[in-house]
């Protein structure tokens, strides 16, 4: 399988672009201990995205954004933070 994906590339003056595919549906929950993240495909590919533009070398060190479910995650999901070390 092939998909072709477009990473927005990290600048200062922009800062992190994040762009979701259309339907995309995440839910994160604490469940026997561990973290569970369900996604369909389109919430799968748009992580992927994200996780690359993060990984890209002129993001710097300790740059972090947030997920809840204020802001993309479905209701009652628990906040989640991806943090570049």
């Amino acid at each position: 399988m092939t998909i072709d994906v477009i990473i927005p590339e990290y600048s200062e003056d922009k800062g992190f672009q994040i762009t979701w595919e259309h339907g995309f549906e995440i839910e994160a929950k604490i469940e026997g201990g561990s973290l569970m993240i369900s996604a369909n495909k389109a919430a799968l590919v748009s992580i992927a995205k994200q996780l690359l533009t993060l990984a890209q070398d002129n993001v710097p060190k300790d740059y972090h954004y947030h997920l809840d479910e204020y802001n993309s995650l479905e209701e009652g999901s628990i906040p989640l933070i991806f943090h570049k070390l």
